[in-house]
């Protein structure tokens, strides 16, 4: 019944695409039409012929829709967590099913389970004293209820995606410790902005290491950007500001800049980021707009640390989670959504140029908790939503 009540919808909204000539010649069919009906045995018939346009045109819509493709995404990152969903929500569920009474032990365990798939001491002691408030007597019960705690904790800080500004040049500045895959994370960036219209320049500020300046170069060749770069040991802070200029002039979008990575408890080399703040506001007023940390969801719990460090020297603005597919340590997201006031802006689950998408935090949420053997389904359904909550926008 979703689906048709959908189609209803799209059908509406079709009708008042109709130019006006043609407008007013159905107008005047529509009103023969219901001059002869009999509407005696059905008093709303006309109406819902309306609304359908008619059994031939509910069916071709019909046929439309089940034509079309799924994306991927979903499944993708379903499988991805497949290691945190058996380590994280597999022991959870067995817990409920196995457990015949809520007690002592039944709470020890719960807390065990979460804190080893990294959920954080904070969010478990959230989450235990939530469930603790149904005072429910049957484990199995609240399966639902810790799902809909942990939805809670993830949707807290995650309403809003990272917006570009048409009417400016945005500079995004990617930050972290070495080995997170943060040059790899900035160019998987630049080839998302690209694929959605944006002219993107990418600036080489890791200028400690002569490798990490070609890697980059490898990759700005692969997704077709432009890269403004300098020689190894030159000034970080020379390099964005050229990068800037050169942005400006080529009448850019976006700016990613690439910084060195940062031992999160070395004091001076913490500074340093903060000089190349000061330099991109130099060239260019307000920037860097966005500074996102890249974490490594395998490193679990010390992925708190590094964000507690650098939100306090680089005025975070959001995080990246990449790796998520490497390890059963998941839980560390739902942590850092405790922690900070931080949204987590993307997530990559692959080593492909495409397997960095945006955060959702109702679909992680959902892949989470999926069985695998519903994951095209349950994707579907979120994308019936997203539709519906699109025409509902429109509609005003």
């Amino acid at each position: 019944m979703q689906m048709f009540s959908n189609l209803f919808k799209r059908s509406e909204k079709k009708e008042t695409e109709v130019p006006q000539e043609e407008l007013t010649s159905k107008e005047e069919t529509a009103e023969d039409t219901e001059e002869t009906t009999d509407t005696s045995e059905s008093p709303n018939a006309s109406e819902t012929q309306e609304k359908t346009g008619g059994l031939k045109g509910l069916w071709e819509k019909t046929r439309k829709l089940a034509a079309t493709p799924v994306d991927p995404w979903f499944s993708k990152m379903a499988q991805g967590l497949d290691k945190t969903r058996q380590q994280f929500v597999g022991r959870i569920t067995n817990l409920f099913t196995s457990s015949g009474k809520i007690d002592n032990q039944f709470w020890e365990e719960l807390e065990d389970i979460l804190l080893t798939a990294d959920v954080g001491l904070a969010a478990t002691t959230n989450i235990i004293d939530k469930l603790k408030e149904e005072k429910l007597s049957d484990p199995q019960l609240l399966r639902q209820k810790i799902k809909a705690v942990i939805g809670e904790i993830l949707k807290g800080n995650h309403s809003d995606n990272l917006v570009i500004d048409p009417d400016r040049l945005n500079v995004i500045m990617m930050v972290g410790v070495n080995g997170t895959g943060k040059t790899t994370t900035t160019a998987k960036l630049a080839y998302l902005f690209k694929t959605r219209g944006y002219k993107v320049l990418l600036a080489a500020a890791d200028t400690f290491r002569a490798a990490a300046i070609d890697q980059l170069q490898i990759w700005a060749d692969k997704v077709g950007v432009e890269l403004v770069r300098h020689q190894e040991g030159s000034d970080p802070g020379a390099v964005v500001f050229d990068a800037i200029e050169s942005a400006k002039a080529r009448k850019c979008n976006i700016v990613l800049i690439d910084t060195a990575g940062r031992l999160h408890n070395k004091f001076n080399l913490m500074e340093e980021l903060s000089k190349i703040r000061r330099v991109a506001d130099k060239a260019y007023k307000g920037a860097p707009h966005e500074t996102l940390l890249v974490l490594d969801a395998t490193t679990g719990q010390n992925a708190l640390e590094q964000a507690k460090v650098f939100n306090k020297s680089t005025e975070l603005t959001g995080l990246v989670m990449c790796k998520l597919d490497g390890t059963g340590k998941g839980g560390v997201v739902v942590a850092l959504g405790q922690e900070f006031n931080l949204p987590v802006r993307y997530i990559g689950v692959g080593e492909a140029v495409d397997d960095l998408r945006e955060f959702n935090a109702e679909q992680f949420l959902e892949a989470l908790f999926a069985d695998p053997a519903s994951f095209k389904d349950v994707e579907r359904d979120l994308q019936s939503k997203e539709s519906e909550k699109e025409e509902d926008e429109e509609q005003g």
